[in-house]
């Protein structure tokens, strides 16, 4: 028998028979050896494939410890030790090539970033925990290095970009199809029911909103777009109902809040309203809103519905912030952010440290009947706030900055672009970014691979369009 045969088969009974020790054991693990070998060579062989897998791959991830309970690490399944796999071979070609492009280097969004990044690290160092500020830092170096700098490199090709977005939205499809399946077994109008029933995909039903609002935007330009056949159509169609049935029924009032403030925007946008316009008119509205901050909780603490599965009363909920447990809850964590951050202003308690810091502050008459001194039932509930608390003033305007960044170059596109294609495209994408940090001032899902995969891949669509796409003429893309 050839020597090569027999090598072949001497490897595979070898593994069978690991396999097999190992499942008696009771550990399963072993059995992502191959998957993650795969990955390894095809990430050595045609990274792009890699990258544009992981898009799929992240709204089916799981994490380890749904897997293997009471694991000290814990990571989602597939996608992050890939993404951190992408990150040691960026570095290594880094070192040995010393090239990249300079455009990508020197962008705008990029310098925002390294500024954040650099506060990060700085604040990892006089964190009050340091080993989990560090996990939070290297956390966000793979999302920021994969889903950033090499997919500006993997859309250079446009094609990729909407690959990335279909690739996504495909596996999306399959979630809301499962979840709504699972919660048609408890009642379609069952609101506690839809908080969990996105398990083991999604945490809770927030993250799981705030994709499908995100993603919704994109879908809608596929489907309106002209240049299509009519399989392709009837496809986007589909998958454009099934979203929209997902967001009504992932009961998530934050991520309705936030698809009709981003249709606010696009109107906005439509009207050629300048972004610094724009932000002055949001901050206008929030120093308004702390002027009259009493007389505004008066007439909140009056309203006493409660989320529930008749729509009109869950959106009426929305403003309830005396009896809605969501509501309180999210209003003491906010205000342990702010006391948190007053004691330590300028570097905070160090990043990824909120949900092991915060219990002390926690007020008795803020006190729900959700809250909890272990961070089990969410973090700051706001990614500004979150930041505030964790690297200080500094780390919170330095995550402004790169969001102000990522919308100015989407602007720039949209507004400057010879391609109807592109500046359609653009557009849909801002709204679609938009939705996310809108939700991101109730919520913060930035540590978790199904936000930041899709975040930091739209902000690199942004960069992409503009640096390698933006002067092809009428819609001739490559």
């Amino acid at each position: 028998m050839d020597k090569n045969k027999i090598l072949f088969y001497s490897v595979s009974l070898l593994f069978v028979a690991i396999n097999i020790a190992f499942i008696a054991y009771n550990a399963y693990y072993v059995a992502f050896l191959p998957v993650i070998l795969l990955f390894v060579f095809a990430s050595l062989v045609s990274l792009d494939k890699v990258l544009l897998a992981v898009a799929f791959f992240t709204p089916l991830s799981i994490r380890l410890d749904y897997i293997i309970p009471e694991i000290p690490v814990n990571l989602y399944l597939p996608t992050e030790p890939l993404l951190l796999g992408m990150l040691f071979l960026f570095l290594s070609k880094l070192l040995l090539d010393g090239k990249f492009d300079r455009k990508i280097l020197l962008h705008p969004v990029s310098i925002a970033i390294y500024i954040n990044l650099f506060w990060i690290f700085l604040t990892s160092i006089t964190s009050t925990m340091v080993g989990v500020s560090f996990k939070f830092l290297l956390s966000r170096l793979w999302f920021v290095v994969a889903m950033y700098f090499l997919a500006t490199q993997v859309f250079k090709r446009y094609q990729n970009i909407e690959k990335f977005q279909w690739l996504y939205i495909a596996a999306l499809v399959i979630v809301i199809l499962y979840t709504n399946i699972r919660l048609s077994a408890y009642g379609l109008t069952n609101q506690n029911a839809s908080n969990w029933v996105v398990l083991p995909f999604f945490s809770d039903h927030t993250s799981y909103g705030a994709m499908l609002v995100m993603f919704v935007f994109p879908l809608f330009y596929f489907m309106i777009r002209k240049d299509t056949n009519l399989f392709f159509k009837v496809l986007t169609t589909l998958a454009f109902v099934i979203f929209c049935f997902g967001i009504a029924l992932s009961y998530t009032r934050a991520a309705w809040l936030s698809l009709f403030a981003a249709v606010g925007l696009l109107v906005l946008i439509k009207l050629r309203i300048k972004i610094w316009v724009v932000l002055v008119g949001m901050v206008s509205v929030v120093l308004l809103v702390f002027a009259l901050q009493n007389t505004i909780l008066d007439s909140l603490e009056s309203n006493e519905a409660e989320s529930s599965g008749k729509f009109s009363e869950h959106i009426e909920s929305m403003a309830n912030i005396t009896s809605d447990p969501s509501n309180t809850e999210r209003i003491n964590r906010w205000k342990c952010a702010i006391r948190m951050f007053k004691e330590k202003p300028i570097f905070g308690w160090g990043p990824g440290t909120y949900k092991f810091q915060y219990a002390p502050f926690q007020f008795s008459y803020d006190r729900t009947k959700i809250s909890t001194n272990f961070g089990d039932v969410g973090n700051a509930h706001s990614e500004y706030l979150g930041a505030l608390s964790e690297s200080g003033i500094i780390g919170m305007l330095s995550l402004i900055l790169v969001v102000f960044m990522a919308f100015r170059t989407g602007y720039r596109v949209y507004h400057q672009t010879n391609s109807r294609q592109i500046k359609h495209f653009t557009l849909f994408l801002i709204l679609g970014l938009a939705t996310y940090f809108i939700h991101g001032f109730l919520n913060n899902f930035l540590d978790t691979d199904k936000a930041s995969v899709p975040v930091w891949g739209f902000i690199a669509m942004l960069v992409a369009l503009e640096v390698y796409h933006k002067e092809n003429i009428s819609g001739q893309v490559e």
